[in-house]
């Protein structure tokens, strides 16, 4: 079980140290509570086995510059009746490192694959030091079947949310073919139609659709908030197969990943019309009937009509910190003057999450496509509320009203009544890499909620990876899982593609 962490660490900043300081945010003060004790670990592939020096010289001319990577997180020594706060700290990067042995030269039985599992899978019953600055990097110079080397750098989630750390590392990266520019992030097309003279009848059209508009997102925020309220209070998912027990948090988790191919999610998007997270929704709940129809069966019982599963969904409430405004902060060191009102204009950092509560539906349907259309239903009808920021401001109040422990509580309850946790993060479009190291995969996850089941996925060089984070006791079974979830995205793009090949018939006759 995950070893926890009294308090926070009690100090006094030493008077050689830069001045820096910060109050802790209330989410920060959150993910110390020891029922939300949450870390977040970003598995990579390396292209080449890792030179330590280089990767030690690359984190001290980039990410330790980062404040969060080089702070303390520390109680006033008068005693606790101050507000606890960050503080600046000299770091050296080599004991932030960690290099095991795992060669199987003598073992060569031995699944590297495997070793490199089990290792990670161990990480996540152990925590960080938290006299130093909460994050490591362990470095595995062992070849797998997908890189040749692969390192894995674990922050405490107090660091900052997911969308945060990620923005960070991709400030770090360097594209390969061009090693002094930053990576290339899909971004959405604006519509840059010039605007039209209305009529008056237009205009006023157009404001009657605008408040019908309001008034729906109103009443979709008032039905969820209720929904809501009901799964703190004690409205819980059913008991399936995959739904985590008490103390779930605790446990050992394991981390496993599967590469799906972007354009079959491509072409399932544009058969129907749909987003990104549309199709991965759908994936999901399609894969998800799947492993449990066979479950159930194992058990000698059939797929129950009235499964109640809900996913929570994170949602950011502030636009992504900007790469290029990191990564200037990074060079100038990121402890002058200029680096800190950039941080605080363009590279805001931290935890700033609310998160939807999410229906899974677990019906089996003879067409694929039908899972993808039922969810971009279900993803269009919780677009139109304002759900995410209700929990986030509520979150936040309740930590200022109520206490961390009372606030976390609160949380730990809500998010233990629903079944899995899921997110998506955008990736470079580009091979990149970090001090001459290119990356063959990128592979995020966290352990430390009350779920026993979390799925992440990362674009990444025309591949999506998909990263299944399970807890063995209740889902020893995580690969079939994937090839669950990856079955399900094939038999979609076939069926788009039977889809479009009709439609293309039709229009010739």
């Amino acid at each position: 079980m995950l070893k926890l962490p009294t308090a926070l660490m009690v100090g006094k900043k030493k008077d050689s140290e830069e001045e820096w300081e910060e109050p802790l945010s209330p989410a920060t003060r959150l993910f110390h509570q020891p029922n939300f004790n949450c870390f977040i670990v970003v598995m990579l592939g390396v292209g080449k086995k890792i030179d330590v020096d280089i990767v030690e010289a690359g984190f001290e001319s980039s990410i330790i510059r980062h404040p969060r990577f080089s702070s303390l997180q520390l109680l006033s020594p008068e005693g606790r009746t101050k507000a606890p706060k960050w503080v600046k700290t000299s770091v050296v990067v080599r004991n932030h490192f960690v290099v095991p042995d795992l060669t199987t030269d003598n073992v060569p039985q031995l699944d590297p694959d495997r070793l490199v599992e089990d290792y990670i899978s161990q990480l996540s019953t152990t925590t960080l030091d938290f006299s130093k600055p909460l994050w490591d990097l362990h470095i595995l110079n062992i070849r797998t079947s997908e890189a040749e080397a692969v390192a894995v750098l674990r922050c405490h989630h107090s660091l900052g949310d997911g969308l945060s750390l990620m923005s960070l590392l991709l400030a770090c990266f360097r594209t390969t073919s061009d090693p002094t520019a930053l990576p290339t992030i899909p971004t959405k097309s604006k519509n840059n139609h010039q605007k039209k003279t209305a009529s008056v009848g237009a205009r006023f059209g157009a404001s009657v659709v605008r408040l019908f508009t309001m008034v729906g997102v109103l009443w979709n925020t008032l039905v969820d908030v209720f929904w809501f309220i009901a799964t703190m209070l004690g409205f819980k998912d059913t008991e399936t197969p995959i739904k985590g027990r008490k103390g779930v948090e605790l446990n050992k988790k394991r981390f496993v990943h599967r590469t799906l191919i972007l354009d079959d999610i491509g072409c399932v998007k544009s058969a129907m019309k749909a987003s990104v997270n549309d199709v991965l929704l759908g994936i999901t709940t399609a894969g998800l009937t799947r492993y449990l129809r066979r479950r159930y069966r194992d058990d000698n019982q059939n797929l129950p009509s009235n499964i109640r599963l809900r996913s929570v969904v994170l949602v950011n409430q502030r636009k992504a910190p900007e790469i290029h405004a990191l990564a200037d902060m990074m060079e100038e060191g990121g402890g002058g003057e200029m680096s800190k009102k950039k941080m605080r204009k363009n590279v805001q950092f931290g935890n700033r999450i609310g998160y939807v509560i999410l229906p899974i539906e677990i019906v089996e349907r003879e067409n694929p496509l039908d899972y993808v259309k039922r969810g971009t239903a279900i993803a269009n009808r919780k677009k139109s509320s304002w759900e995410a920021l209700f929990t986030f401001i509520s979150a936040k109040l309740a930590v200022k009203l109520l206490g961390t422990k009372i606030a976390s509580f609160i949380s730990h309850k809500t998010l233990s009544n629903t079944t899995l946790s899921f997110s998506n993060i955008i990736g470079p479009v580009e091979e990149v890499g970090f001090s001459n190291h290119p990356l063959t995969y990128i592979a995020p996850s966290v352990y430390g909620h009350p779920h026993a089941l979390t799925l992440h996925f990362n674009s990444y060089m025309g591949k999506m990876k998909m990263v299944v984070a399970v807890d063995e006791t209740i889902i020893p079974d995580p690969h079939r899982l994937c090839t669950d979830l990856a079955g399900c995205l094939v038999e979609m793009k076939d069926a788009a593609i039977r889809m479009s090949e009709k439609e293309t018939s039709a229009q010739e006759i």
